[in-house]
């Protein structure tokens, strides 16, 4: 009888094992459950407020933009929202019959929106009344970037698109080629002294002149390696981060690069990243990799420093500096602050109960993050 068992058991794997004896089974992929904390960090809850229907499951990542005196945001069918920064009073609202994605941006007192269906949408920062609206090719589900006379759009075919910031007109446009599979989702473009940078589907991060477009380098950060299309996913779905003079850019593939802006030279690779944008502190790079691991990486060489596995499983996006702690949303709702120096857990606070998928932001002391179903709250955090 037991050489019988243990045949079964050869076949079947460790899910029979616990099947026969009645044990429960695991989802090692299930994200890992929050234990008590003990708060070293104190924070408080500035404000909340609704800009209506979220996104959802559409992978959009709808987040926060600001100009330091309002907040800008936008849910699908609701139309686009400023927020006063202290206290979260609707200031205007732009209703919309478009499907709001991508965005909002803002930036030299223009708010750009993309939608679904390819629309781009531009409206005055202090009034929402629409100064000028376009089309480009595919879905923008990236927030615009706006900036040096020009509103980027990033559509989900690859392509870059540039338009003028006050009348509309497109500049020029630019496309990356595409692999055949890719992680939902990319991020927004990053500007740097005329020029952009672009993190690419496939692995690669781009520097385009802004004037007109033209590739200047297109630098590897994640080897898509692999005998499967899953396997060989490598995406640099978060935005190229500027820090100085110097560049950091993170892949799905668990890498990270940092490069000198200027010359484009390399200066250091880690086999630690993540899907979402890299977040720079005095002396650490933050990021959150793939399997819900937060790993702090010396800036100067891309050692690990620090790692934290509290939040395996959680669906870690995009971490942010927030004073001397680094925040990061989760799967179900929750905002994380970790120390900057030790990685250690100091602060929790549930936002609601949806998924924050969104990049959160830093506006002077306040922490500003949204979730997929289109809240939006204002954090403050101290010793």
């Amino acid at each position: 009888m037991a050489a019988a068992i243990v045949s079964v058991l050869s076949l079947s794997g460790c899910a029979s094992v616990k099947n026969i004896f009645g044990k429960k089974e695991v989802d090692a992929h299930a994200p890992v459950a929050l234990v008590a904390l003990n708060p070293t960090a104190a924070v408080t809850r500035a404000w909340s407020a609704s800009v209506g229907k979220g996104e959802d499951s559409i992978g959009a990542r709808q987040g926060p933009s600001s100009d330091g005196n309002f907040v800008y945001a936008a849910g699908v069918t609701s139309g686009v929202r400023a927020l006063d920064l202290q206290t979260g009073r609707t200031v205007w609202t732009h209703a919309s019959k478009s499907r709001l994605s991508g965005g909002p941006g803002v930036g030299e007192g223009v708010v750009v929106v993309g939608g679904l269906d390819g629309e781009v949408i531009a409206l005055d920062a202090t009034t929402g009344a629409l100064k000028w609206s376009q089309k480009v090719s595919n879905e923008v589900i990236a927030t615009p970037t706006v900036g040096q006379g020009l509103a980027l759009i990033r559509s989900n075919d690859g392509r870059l698109t540039a338009f003028d910031l006050q009348t509309g007109e497109r500049r020029w446009f630019t496309a990356h080629d595409m692999p055949a599979l890719t992680v939902r989702g990319n991020d927004a473009a990053t500007l740097g002294p005329g020029v952009a940078f672009v993190g690419n589907d496939d692995g690669t991060m781009s520097a385009l002149v802004l004037s007109n477009g033209q590739v200047v380098f297109d630098a590897p950060v994640g080897e898509p390696i692999g005998r499967t299309d899953l396997e060989r996913l490598a995406d640099v779905d978060g935005s190229p981060v500027l820090d100085g003079s110097t560049l950091y850019a993170t892949s799905f593939k668990n890498s990270t690069l940092a490069m000198d802006g200027p010359s484009g030279r390399v200066l250091w690779t880690s086999e630690h990243g993540g899907v979402g944008r890299a977040a720079p502190a005095a002396n650490a790079l933050i990021v959150a990799d793939s399997q819900g691991l937060v790993w702090g990486l010396d800036k100067s060489t891309g050692t690990a420093i620090w790692k934290n596995e509290q939040l395996k499983n959680r669906r870690l996006y995009s971490p942010v500096v927030h004073g001397n702690y680094v925040a990061v949303g989760d799967v179900e709702g929750y905002v994380h602050w970790l120390r900057l120096d030790d990685g250690a857990l100091a602060g929790r606070a549930k936002l609601s109960k949806a998924p924050i998928k969104s990049n959160p932001i830093v506006v002077n002391d306040l922490l500003l993050v949204q979730d997929t179903a289109g809240n939006v709250s204002a954090f403050r955090v101290g010793q």
